[in-house]
């Protein structure tokens, strides 16, 4: 049934049937998905907690607001825009992160999480995967700001899918935070059914990080989500990227979806090792807030390309094609720039 109904469709059979798919749900008229965020942007929540090392990222939390009313953010559900060239396997691994992430008074824990994402089709060990959204919280909502290919094949895909959550204490404060989770797929027979959750794993904070890391975390145009950011106070990121987001957003707000932590290990479908654990890599989903995906700014791509290469970066990849060895794309990329240094 789930492949011959919208998931606008879906979220609205799921609540008929007695789920909780809280996105969107708030329980008082109040601010809009920014609410609790840094920097202005939907993409860049504010300050957070790193984890320890042998913990996933996140929710990493900012400190609790004192919230009277415990109103929590509106937020709405993720949905592709009409340039995807794979949305089924996109809409799959964001509403899996939704449904988990938010819940009411009546439906918190991981049981009823278990039942919410089974009436959904989705296999109820997932919840297991995605504890860092499952955190203490009387109720909460989930807000997906970006979800980006961290590989795709012909039967098989990595979706990175960025997730920002408001949690309602019963001490009556909310807590932000947020996550990346790497969500991987395989291509079943009517749809693309989710087989793992990687969640981010940013470490621990550092006692000290390095110029280039204070100067890109205190930037007000530069866009980053909670992972990334952690990663960055882990000391993790070179200043080879570092510098280059410096300098690009001389220019251009940018907006950063994946650093580090929440990305393949290895180039997805390959052995050979990523440049993004390794603390060498970014990928951006725009600039300006426009959307790489569109082709309308395939013009911005081309521009972060080149001005990428011209940065040093040995590996950039995009949704359009330029000459030269530094350059590559494919689908991908078709949704994100990718900048990758050796150094």
């Amino acid at each position: 049934m789930e492949d011959s109904v919208s998931r606008r469709e879906a979220l609205r059979l799921a609540l008929s049937a007695g789920g909780t798919v809280l996105v969107g749900v708030a329980t008082t008229a109040c601010s809009s998905p920014t609410a609790g965020g840094s920097k202005g942007s939907p993409h860049s929540p504010s300050d957070s907690l790193t984890p320890e090392p042998s913990t996933p990222s996140v929710v990493t939390p900012a400190a609790p607001t004192p919230s009277p009313t415990v109103a929590l953010p509106s937020t709405h559900p993720w949905l592709p825009s009409r340039y995807e060239i794979e949305p089924g396997v996109k809409s799959r691994a964001a509403l899996l992160v939704e449904t988990i992430g938010a819940w009411d008074s009546a439906s918190a824990g991981r049981s009823a999480a278990r039942t919410r994402i089974a009436r959904l089709g989705f296999d109820p060990g997932l919840v297991d995967l995605v504890a860092p959204i499952l955190g203490v919280g009387t109720h909460a909502v989930a807000q997906v700001r970006d979800v980006q290919y961290g590989g795709l094949l012909s039967g098989s895909a990595s979706v990175l899918v960025v997730v920002d959550q408001w949690r309602a204490l019963a001490s009556g404060t909310v807590q932000a935070g947020g996550t990346t989770l790497d969500v991987r797929l395989t291509k079943a027979s009517r749809h693309w059914r989710v087989v793992d959750v990687l969640p981010a794993r940013p470490g621990a904070r550092a006692a000290t990080i390095s110029v280039s890391a204070s100067g890109v975390l205190s930037s007000t145009r530069i866009r980053l989500p909670y992972a990334a950011e952690a990663d960055i106070r882990a000391g993790r990121i070179h200043d080879s990227v570092l510098g280059l987001l410096r300098d690009l957003s001389a220019a251009h707000i940018v907006d950063v979806s994946i650093l580090r932590s929440g990305h393949p290990l290895d180039v997805f479908g390959t052995a050979r090792t990523s440049d993004h654990p390794l603390g060498r890599a970014v990928d951006l989903w725009g600039l300006d807030s426009q959307p790489f995906v569109n082709p309308t700014n395939h013009s911005r791509a081309a521009a972060a390309m080149r001005f990428a290469v011209a940065h040093g970066a040995y590996n950039v990849g995009g949704p359009i094609l330029i000459r030269g060895g530094r350059y590559f794309s494919d689908r991908t990329h078709h949704d994100h720039v990718h900048i990758g240094f050796n150094r």
